[in-house]
């Protein structure tokens, strides 16, 4: 079973359990999933899923802090929850010591020895670390190693 199959599964088995919050979420992503497919007219693999998923928690997580300035704790815990429910289907995320270990490799890879040279890197990392870090984090750990 794919990992979009088994998205539906959940969603159904979410419905039978009257579990609305679960529910709802995982229509979101689901409709996000049809929208790509309509658009592009292609089948999705389980790669393009997961894009699909990392930019929904994306853009919940923008949405939270948002939320989280304007003072409105309520539509905070809703984005957060939604996240939560997204999170199982991704790639296990590397901690900060094996997401530094990575990119150290990677460093020696390119050579990089400067900020200069953080292009070199950050094209190497997105593409090989993909799915397991988020962007933002690759970034910020690249700056500290090559400081």
């Amino acid at each position: 079973m794919n990992l979009k199959e088994t998205i539906n599964q959940d969603l159904k088995d979410a419905m039978k359990a009257k579990d609305n919050k679960k529910r709802d979420a995982l229509r979101l992503l689901t409709s996000a999933f049809k929208q790509i497919e309509v658009d592009e007219r292609k089948e999705l693999s389980d790669e393009d899923v997961i894009k699909i998923i990392q930019t929904q928690v994306k853009r919940r997580d923008d949405a939270a802090a948002q939320y989280e300035q304007a003072g409105r704790e309520d539509l905070m815990q809703i984005e957060k929850e939604e996240i939560a429910y997204y999170m199982p289907y991704l790639p296990k995320q590397l901690s900060d010591e094996e997401l530094k270990e990575a990119l150290e490799k990677i460093i020696q890879t390119t050579g990089a020895t400067t900020l200069k040279d953080m292009g070199k890197v950050m094209g190497l990392a997105s593409k090989e670390l993909s799915g397991k870090a988020d962007g933002k984090r690759i970034n910020e750990c690249v700056k500290v190693l090559l400081a």
